[in-house]
């Protein structure tokens, strides 16, 4: 038997589809203060939150005008924003050292209009009592400028909501650079509110079995998992139990990441399309279990790279599953370039018409261009053509034995 618990809900949603388919210290408890920078900041500075002010000319032609001559935004972006947001810019001024503080940081032009989009409060509030310190902050920690240009973390208050979560992530994944990792892989993560999601969120991973260690490398890698709801936390833990996937494996963190980026019904017309194209269930299992993110390839690139591998490689599809790494490669980029490079040099002898196929596809372009392209260029030009698509695929015909 594939599973030792036949009776856990996911599989036997799964063989039902495919049926009807025809086949001591704790270091995640929260510390007293932020070290080194948040006592830094937690005396000096108080984060008051700044109201925009709503305009009673409904044309808001002096906020338009403003948003596009100094803010770069063009005017449709700049209409819209006065729109939704009802700005009106009481103080150039103010506004004006808001940009200019943002300039001194390093921000762009671009990165600016992209932030002000978002956030166009900012121009409100107050430059050096605000949002100097959040800058500050920010740049004490080694963020980059970019990060904080597409997301309105700098909207946010310093004391109550961003040095908090920096200590709650600080007590999970341990350095300031973790952090740095983790955060840009989900940019939003910063913006999850603290007590409602990352907390029960960190409990519910916890009350699944999860050892410390195991947590830390899940958020390192999918930080999002702090704004997922405790059920579904437990559903997927459930589902990947289920799946020969439990909290021991080292591959779980990776299975818990995709299987949380996609919900439980696509999950199973996934199965059912692989299962529909002639691959077996165990078979998928396995190599979801190895490469869990063939499950997030669209229907379309599937349905072309099993077909290719089967029709035009000759490749049994159970020899394709156990190399599930190759069903993420671009087939018109990747996949059909390297085969017109194989061809050719089978064409020329150079390689044997034995040659594993499927192989030889695999690894770094590299390494590939090593051992194949660079190898015989000054040979056979045609090799180099044949890498940068300038010659068309048309099988191995004669070529295989």
């Amino acid at each position: 038997m594939l599973f030792s618990s036949g009776g856990r809900r996911l599989v036997v949603l799964i063989r039902r589809n495919a049926a009807a388919a025809g086949g001591g210290i704790n270091p995640f408890q929260p510390q007293a203060h932020l070290q080194p920078h948040g006592a830094r900041f937690s005396h000096r500075y108080l984060s008051t939150r700044t109201a925009i002010a709503p305009d009673p000319n409904p044309s808001h032609t002096t906020a338009a005008s403003y948003l596009v001559a100094s803010c770069g935004l063009s005017p449709a972006a700049a209409a819209a924003v006065v729109s939704s947001h009802g700005v009106r810019i009481v103080s150039t001024a103010k506004a004006d050292a808001v940009l200019a503080l943002l300039r001194h940081y390093g921000f762009s032009d671009t990165q600016i209009a992209s932030l002000i989009r978002q956030s166009p409060r900012l121009l409100l509030i107050d430059p050096d009592k605000i949002l100097r310190p959040k800058l500050e902050f920010f740049a004490s920690l080694g963020f980059p400028v970019g990060y904080l240009a597409r997301k309105s973390i700098l909207a946010r208050s310093l004391n109550k909501h961003i040095i908090p979560c920096f200590e709650f992530l600080r007590g999970i994944l341990g350095t300031d650079a973790n952090i740095r990792l983790a955060v840009p892989r989900n940019p939003i993560a910063l913006n999850f509110n603290l007590k409602k999601k990352m907390r029960p969120a960190l409990q519910a991973l916890r009350r699944g079995g999860l050892s410390d260690e195991v947590i830390s490398k899940l958020v390192l890698i999918h930080i999002g998992v702090l704004g997922l709801a405790p059920d579904r936390i437990a559903g997927i833990i459930e589902d990947l139990e289920a799946l020969d996937l439990p909290v021991s494996d080292s591959r779980f963190v990776y299975g818990f990441r995709f299987m949380s980026t996609i919900s439980r019904e696509k999950w199973l017309q996934k199965v059912a399309l692989y299962r529909s194209l002639g691959v077996s269930e165990g078979d998928l299992l396995r190599a979801f279990r190895t490469q869990p993110s063939i499950m997030l390839i669209s229907e379309e690139s599937i349905k072309k790279k099993l077909r290719f591998f089967l029709e035009d490689l000759k490749v049994d599809l159970s020899y394709v599953m156990q190399r599930p790494v190759v069903i993420g490669y671009s087939l018109e980029k990747c996949i059909i370039p390297r085969c017109v490079v194989l061809s050719v040099l089978m064409r020329k002898g150079k390689i044997d018409r034995g040659t594993d196929l499927l192989r030889a596809l695999l690894g770094t372009s590299k390494g590939f261009s090593k051992q194949y392209v660079l190898r015989y260029a000054g040979d056979i030009p045609d090799v180099v053509e044949a890498y940068e698509g300038k010659i068309k695929f048309e099988g191995f015909k004669d070529q295989m034995v």
